[in-house]
């Protein structure tokens, strides 16, 4: 996803958090079967366009989409359903603080980071950006879900092409 890097005013309004040393840390954490980083810069990216569209607060957007999974656990790695579940519910909180440790956030930055797990967290989004990211979120997650269970058939196929090569000689 290098489409992000051509548009320079999204750069300007997201190079400071792009860059930044604890942020850089999520391209070694799997998410969705690609990396949490990327998560991000995409939820970031195609909110930011959606909202710049409909003429609302499109640069806090921006910033705030990149910042909504700023967390550390790596969900692919824990075996309990019950852990998943509840980092899954938890982990906008986790977002914020790390968020608030190293950037300055205005109310509707933290409203979309704390919401953007609704209806799965509780709490219900305050303003239409927040429902904005929430909702590309979730279309991101079942794009980038949809390349992991497709790699995984092909790995598959692959296996199984092998052994029946072998079984038929």
């Amino acid at each position: 996803m290098e489409i992000y890097n051509k548009d320079r005013k999204y750069m300007r309004l997201v190079a400071d958090i792009l860059y930044h040393p604890e942020f850089q840390k999520m391209k070694d954490i799997v998410h969705h079967g690609m990396n949490r980083y990327e998560h991000c810069v995409r939820v970031s990216y195609f909110s930011y366009k959606l909202c710049k569209m409909l003429h609302l607060e499109y640069e806090k957007v921006a910033r705030a989409g990149l910042l909504h999974d700023f967390f550390f656990e790596d969900n692919e790695a824990i075996d309990s359903k019950k852990e998943r579940a509840e980092i899954m519910v938890k982990h906008p909180q986790y977002a914020l603080e790390n968020a608030e440790k190293y950037f300055t956030l205005s109310d509707l930055e933290k409203d979309i980071i704390l919401t953007h797990m609704f209806p799965v967290a509780p709490m219900v989004p305050k303003y239409m950006e927040s429902w904005i990211v929430d909702f590309i979120d979730d279309l991101v997650s079942v794009y980038e879900k949809s390349f992991s269970v497709k790699r995984e058939l092909s790995a598959a196929m692959s296996f199984l092409m092998i052994v029946s090569m072998n079984f038929l000689r």
